[in-house]
């Protein structure tokens, strides 16, 4: 039976895919160290803070609007779909991830307040009008 994800699979997947994530954040870094000659990039660096930025944004929402999930979310057997079912395309997965930004601000409020939705949905499933549900393996 599929059901709305639960946060523990939900925190699962994101901490399979902070991982990945965190790789290409490190390719991604290493033109601007380049640059510097071996130096470290400095924490004011905007340009450097929005690459990553773009990074992680052609991850998630490239995953989500092509496959519906990500590797973490496949790991975990998990997948985005829009409320009627279907796969969300670029412009609901890139209003997801700038909601899933917003769910982070407060402490994570965001996905803490899945524990009391009636639905099972975090503040960006409902922004975005999309849901992580669970398909358990036959």
């Amino acid at each position: 039976m599929m059901t709305n994800a639960s946060l523990v699979r939900r925190i699962g997947a994101i901490v399979y895919d902070s991982m990945l994530l965190l790789a290409l954040m490190f390719f991604a870094t290493l033109p601007f160290v380049t640059m510097r000659g071996g130096e470290p990039v400095t924490s004011g660096n905007t340009v450097h803070q929005l690459t990553l930025l773009l990074v992680a944004y052609a991850f998630y929402v490239g995953f989500w609007s092509r496959a519906g999930r990500t590797l973490g979310m496949q790991s975990w057997d998990l997948r985005l779909e829009t409320m009627d079912g279907q796969k969300p395309g670029l412009a609901r997965a890139s209003l997801r991830f700038f909601s899933a930004l917003l769910s982070w601000l407060p402490l994570g409020l965001g996905f803490w307040w899945q524990l009391w939705d009636k639905d099972n949905l975090c503040w960006h499933d409902r922004l975005s009008g999309t849901r992580l549900r669970f398909y358990p393996k036959d």
